[in-house]
């Protein structure tokens, strides 16, 4: 049974969210403030956390700032929707997807199995398998069997959502995908307003892989159409 730590200072949707979880064979746990979750994660295997973004003492987005330091477990924050600004906060530190307040709660267990399988795929990522699924592009290189992501032979710690849009790029080195085919290829499901979460993730990639993010060589912008990596030797598998 996965573990599903649900976080927001109102109590009534704790339990709403809850219910719905249980119901689908969740475990949940709950935390009304962000040092309650971070209390609880140190003693228990968390699989996925769901933080409200406004809470008193420790908010989701400082928590998430926590969390990361030591953890690349999916984070889906709540936000309301005059929080707009937070909302891209959040995924620029590394949450990996965010959901407006009121919300349908079906959709928030979508986003959670989603996420679930996403990193499940993923897998721990300091686990070593044997294959050779290895994809390069000039110094940058993805070792997809362990997870693993170098620039010049320095690791790059990515979130999940980070390095499964790196790996789709990556492995279509100089083939240009749109903000639309990213999102749908990266979140299976339809690409609505997928602007702002696409930019920022991708911000949050040049950061992690690039010598100055601002003279980007390797994650390029096509102008008009959406982003590619640029071809610097033969990308192999």
């Amino acid at each position: 049974m996965q573990n599903i730590l649900v976080c927001d200072d109102d109590k009534q949707i704790v339990e709403a969210i809850s219910i719905y979880l249980t119901g689908e064979g969740f475990h949940v746990l709950k935390a009304y403030d962000g040092f309650d979750a971070l209390k609880i994660m140190e003693k228990e295997a968390l699989d996925l956390l769901i933080l409200d973004v406004m809470m008193p003492g420790l908010d989701g987005i400082r928590t998430t700032l926590k969390i990361r330091e030591k953890s690349s477990v999916p984070i889906i924050i709540l936000s309301a929707k005059s929080e707009d600004t937070d909302k891209i906060l959040g995924l620029n530190i590394g949450a990996d997807d965010y959901i407006t307040k009121p919300f349908n709660p079906l959709e928030l267990v979508a986003r959670v199995k989603s996420q679930l399988r996403r990193y499940t795929q993923l897998g721990n990522m300091n686990e070593t398998t044997k294959g050779d699924a290895v994809y390069s592009c000039g110094g940058l290189l993805i070792n997809d069997d362990t997870k693993e992501v170098s620039v010049d032979g320095e690791q790059v710690k990515l979130t999940p959502i980070e390095y499964n849009i790196l790996l789709l790029l990556v492995k279509n080195a100089g083939k240009v995908f749109s903000i639309d085919e990213i999102y749908t290829s990266i979140w299976n499901e339809e690409a609505i307003g997928a602007d702002n979460t696409v930019a920022v993730h991708i911000r949050h990639i040049r950061e992690k892989i690039e010598i100055d993010s601002r003279k980007p060589k390797y994650l390029k912008v096509v102008w008009g159409v959406g982003y590619k990596i640029e071809k610097q030797g033969k990308t192999e598998e």
